[in-house]
């Protein structure tokens, strides 16, 4: 297992504790399980078929469970998302159909990621299709009475999303909707929508944006259990075997002086770079594709890869794969 887990430690994750200052205030976070359209949606699903579900994660501890810990994680590291080898999450073509056949819409849609409306298409293009592996903290925007509204919402490991060149989610498919960075919440939290086996505030992360551009996403596939790399903006035409990330890749844990990170409370109830590649950052110069070496999958039947690595100052380190992989059946 310690050769398993040294394999796929893929992300490097800060912990980052907020207290809650907003006295009575009350926020609401709305848990959205991978098939679900979720409410006022933008568009019908542009959601391609996926694989069967992975086992869910183990739940967390009593004493790692107190809502006041929040994951970020980088979006260029290897390992974040995954996917099939060569089959798009998302259909782009279809999702930009929907909207230019709906003008309203579309500048709604617009309007939340600040671009022009005309820029929709090309926008769109930019993305690249793959599914979220760990339970993840958005500001989702519905549609409702002509205009974007916005909620927190947390989207479940599995969801097929659109992410852009720093690794960051854009868009849900499952219903179109634009997607921004989470929001921190100030007071006491009431959590609203169908949970899922394995949902725990602390196996929550958020991803911040990479500081360069991503030009290879090195994605894991939830079907063969295999690692894949795929160009940024690509529908996985290109897509590629490569070698599992070593947990060189990651860099320590560090303090994170810049933007406030979203918090849960534990109140509420469900309702130009080197010539050789660097995975999940720029593009390499040349490429020679490696098939993986091993299996990466789990083998123990609980949905977890083995403890986190520890790197050689003693960080902790934790692999994207450690926070589970539960997918809704039929997604």
């Amino acid at each position: 297992m310690a050769g398993i887990a040294a394999a796929v430690v893929v992300a490097a994750v800060l912990a980052v504790v907020l207290s809650g200052g907003g006295g009575d205030a009350e926020d609401e976070v709305f848990l959205q399980a991978a098939g679900s359209t979720g409410p006022d949606p933008f568009t019908e699903s542009s959601t391609e078929a996926s694989p069967s579900a992975p086992p869910p994660p183990s739940p967390a501890s009593p004493e790692e469970d107190d809502g006041q810990v929040t994951r970020t994680v980088d979006g260029s590291e290897p390992g974040l998302y995954g996917g099939t080898r060569n089959v798009p999450s998302c259909d782009v073509e279809q999702q930009i159909r929907y909207l230019t056949d709906q003008p309203d819409k579309n500048q709604a849609f617009a309007s939340v990621l600040d671009i022009q409306p005309d820029a929709v298409p090309d926008y769109l293009r930019s993305l690249t299709p793959v599914q979220l592996r760990a339970d993840t903290r958005v500001t989702n925007h519905g549609y409702k009475d002509g205009e974007a509204t916005s909620y927190q919402a947390v989207l479940q490991a599995g969801t097929a999303v659109l992410v852009d060149d720093r690794g960051v989610p854009r868009v849900r498919c499952a219903c179109g909707n634009p997607l921004t960075p989470p929001q921190a919440l100030q007071g006491s939290v009431q959590r609203r929508g169908d949970s899922w086996p394995g949902y725990s505030p602390s196996n929550t992360v958020a991803v911040t944006p990479s500081t360069t551009v991503v030009n290879v996403f090195i994605l894991f596939d939830f079907e063969n259990g295999e690692w894949f790399a795929r160009d940024k903006g690509d529908t996985g035409e290109k897509d590629r075997p490569t070698t599992p990330p070593s947990p060189d890749e990651s860099p320590s844990p560090t303090d994170s002086p810049t933007s406030p990170t979203p918090t849960e409370s534990p109140t509420g109830s469900p309702t130009e770079t080197p010539a050789t590649e660097t995975p999940g950052t720029e593009t390499p110069a040349t490429e020679t594709p490696v098939e993986p070496t091993e299996d990466v999958g789990p083998t123990d039947g609980t949905g977890t890869y083995g403890p986190p690595a520890a790197s050689p100052d003693g960080a902790a380190r934790t692999s994207a794969a450690s926070y589970g992989l539960p997918v809704s059946p039929g997604v």
